[in-house]
Formats: C-alpha cells, sequence, structure tokens
C-alpha cells in the first residue's frame, strides 16, 4: 500500500513578498499623500470655519470638519507629515547613536565592551514612554524636541544587535585576512563589518519608524507633543474625544491612518527580515 505524503507547504519567503508588496503600498500611500498635502489638500489645516462646525463627512469634507469648523481630511494630511517626520529623524538619530556604539563595542570588546554594555542595561532599565515623558516635561513642547528625545532613548535594541553581529563576523576569515593585510579597524569596520551588518539593523529601523509614529502620538495625545494649531494625528485624537458620541469621525479617522501607518511599517519591516535573513528562507 502506498505510502500517503502530506503536501509540502509552500516556502515562507514567497508569503513574504506579498507582505512586502503591502507594506509598501500602505507607506507609500501615506507618505505620497503626505507630501503632496499642499497641493491635494481642499482646505488650510488652520482655517477656522464658524458657519461649518462638526459637519458630517460630505462632498465638500470628505472626512467631516472638527469643532472649530476645520477640514479633517486636511488635517490628516498634515498630521501625516509631522508623524512620518518625527519616525524618521527620530530612527535616524537612533539609528546612527546605536550603529556607531554597537560597532565600537563589537570590535574592541573589553573595557569598552562592558561600559556601553552597561550604560544600555542602565539605559533600558527605564519603561522607554515613561523615560521621554521625564524628559519632555523638562523642555519645551516642541517637534524638534520630540524627535531628538525619542531619538536618544530608543538606541539601545539597535546598539545590542549591531554588537551581537559584529562579535558573530569579527572572527570570519575576510576580516582576519583584512586585519593581516595592515588594515586598520576603521577600515575594517567600515569596509567588511558594517556591509554585512546593516541588513538586520535596516529592519530594525523600519520597525523602530512604526514605534516612533506611535509614540509622537501618544505624547500629541497627552498634550506632550505637537502643540495646536498644528495638526497631529495624536491631538486630532485628543480633539474627538470631546465629542466622541456627536462626532465620532473625529476619532475614527485619524485613528486609522495611525492603524494604517503603523500597520504597514510593520509588515514592512517583518517581510524585509524573512526576505534577507537566508536561515527563515531555508
Amino acid at each position: 500500500m502506498p505510502r500517503r505524503t502530506r503536501p509540502l507547504a509552500p516556502p515562507t519567503w514567497l508569503d513574504s513578498y506579498g507582505m512586502l508588496a503591502l507594506g509598501l503600498l500602505l507607506v507609500g500611500g501615506m507618505s505620497l499623500a503626505a507630501i503632496l498635502a499642499p497641493w491635494i489638500a481642499p482646505a488650510d489645516p488652520n482655517a477656522i470655519h464658524v458657519d461649518a462646525m462638526l459637519l458630517k463627512p460630505c462632498a465638500g469634507h470628505p472626512l467631516g470638519t472638527d469643532a472649530l469648523g476645520r477640514d479633517v481630511f486636511t488635517r490628516i494630511l498634515y498630521g501625516g507629515r509631522v508623524s512620518l517626520w518625527v519616525g524618521f529623524v527620530a530612527v535616524g538619530i537612533s539609528t546612527a547613536i546605536g550603529l556607531f556604539l554597537g560597532l565600537v563595542a563589537g570590535y574592541f570588546g573589553g573595557l569598552i565592551d562592558e561600559l556601553v554594555m552597561r550604560l544600555v542595561d542602565v539605559m533600558l532599565c527605564f519603561p522607554s514612554f515613561f523615560l521621554i515623558l521625564a524628559v519632555i516635561a523638562f523642555l519645551e513642547p516642541s517637534l524638534m524636541n520630540i524627535m531628538a528625545v525619542i531619538g536618544l532613548t530608543s538606541w539601545m535594541g539597535v546598539a545590542r544587535l549591531v554588537r551581537a553581529e559584529t562579535l558573530a563576523l569579527r572572527g570570519r576569515d575576510f576580516v582576519l585576512a583584512a586585519r593581516v593585510a595592515g588594515a586598520g579597524p576603521a577600515r575594517i569596520i567600515a569596509r567588511h563589518i558594517l556591509p554585512n551588518a546593516v541588513a538586520p539593523v535596516l529592519v530594525s529601523a523600519t520597525l523602530g519608524v512604526a514605534g516612533a509614529i506611535l509614540t509622537e502620538s501618544s505624547l500629541s495625545f497627552l498634550g506632550l507633543g505637537v502643540q495646536p494649531p498644528d495638526a497631529s494625528w495624536g491631538n486630532m485624537l485628543m480633539d474627538g474625544k470631546e465629542v466622541l458620541e456627536v462626532a465620532p469621525w473625529l476619532s475614527v479617522f485619524p485613528g486609522l491612518a495611525i492603524l494604517f501607518t503603523v500597520l504597514g511599517y510593520n509588515l514592512l519591516g517583518e517581510s524585509l527580515r524573512d526576505i534577507l535573513d537566508p536561515r527563515l528562507r531555508r
């Protein structure tokens, strides 16, 4: 009697390309809409119209208006510019710090490695969001301060990831050959270790953008982020909670914008992790 065999499951990396396409669609769509906001927005994001307060979604205002008569669709577009800018700049700061410290700690080891890792342990002792709240409380709530604080308090994961990759790479034959050939530490790190450690950093940075957007939205919702009248998805949610029963669109549409943007970056990061890691493909 012939043995019955189970059908082979499709390789997981095939599904990853679908996730990558969906993530690119969501991220690209939101980014393009935010970039083109001055040209596609139907109104001034801060223009007050007392005769159009709390209008339901209609032809003139596709997503309705808020309590001051401002167009919600316009403010979501301009709020997307703020959220995406915060995400990119904050992740750029955290990635640069984590990349530098991780490479130095992993390559040189010894006392330098101990100092960097103990600093990472100290930073990780504090919940990141409460640490950000504590720092923001002593600073003026502005966009530049938010980006700097988020970036300076979220580099620890990147540093640990890069350190682990550097420890695995510094004993490889091509690194030893470069050292025997007389290459200095800076050249070895820049030419041989960094290019081979950049893939997990790219994945971490992609996921970090989603986290930075959520953090900025949370701070703005609490009144510690972007200040009115400037639009942010977080302070739009804060405005919407006051009239949630009579005008739910004020909270639903900014919430959906946060949801789809964060989902897009998470899908992008997860798919890149699956595609760039050969062990997961096998």
